[in-house]
């Protein structure tokens, strides 16, 4: 099975655009270190928990938002190998003024143990 990065960014609500710029260019050179699949997504419907809860995960701000993402990858190794070029390319250079708080961002890579969809082709 593959491998799976997942990721719990805050992200300044007025920042969003300038996220998204960030996201695309981080996918492109995922992509070319052989990822299989980048999703971002912007949080709709991020409940407060009582104990626990997405928000005070990354301890986010009042103004901030929840972006919940997450890269495949063939092996843990190609992502690996990606994470290495990554610290030295120059494309994947962080501008000083990043759209979130990279302290509070939360990430961690994970091997599935299941992959179930639905396949709505045969239909």
């Amino acid at each position: 099975m593959h491998y799976v990065q997942g990721f719990v960014v805050p992200v300044d609500g007025d920042k969003r655009d300038a996220y998204h710029a960030l996201a695309e260019k981080a996918a492109t050179f995922f992509l070319e270190q052989g990822a299989i699949r980048i999703v971002e997504a912007w949080g709709e419907d991020v409940p407060d928990g009582k104990v626990t809860d997405f928000k005070r995960s990354v301890a986010a701000q009042a103004d901030e938002q929840i972006v919940f993402s997450w890269i495949e990858w063939p092996d843990k190794s190609t992502c690996e190998t990606a994470a290495q070029r990554m610290q030295s390319d120059e494309r994947f250079k962080m501008p000083d003024d990043l759209p979130f708080d990279g302290k509070r961002t939360i990430w961690a890579g994970f091997t599935p143990f299941l992959d179930r969809y639905r396949d709505d082709s045969a239909t």
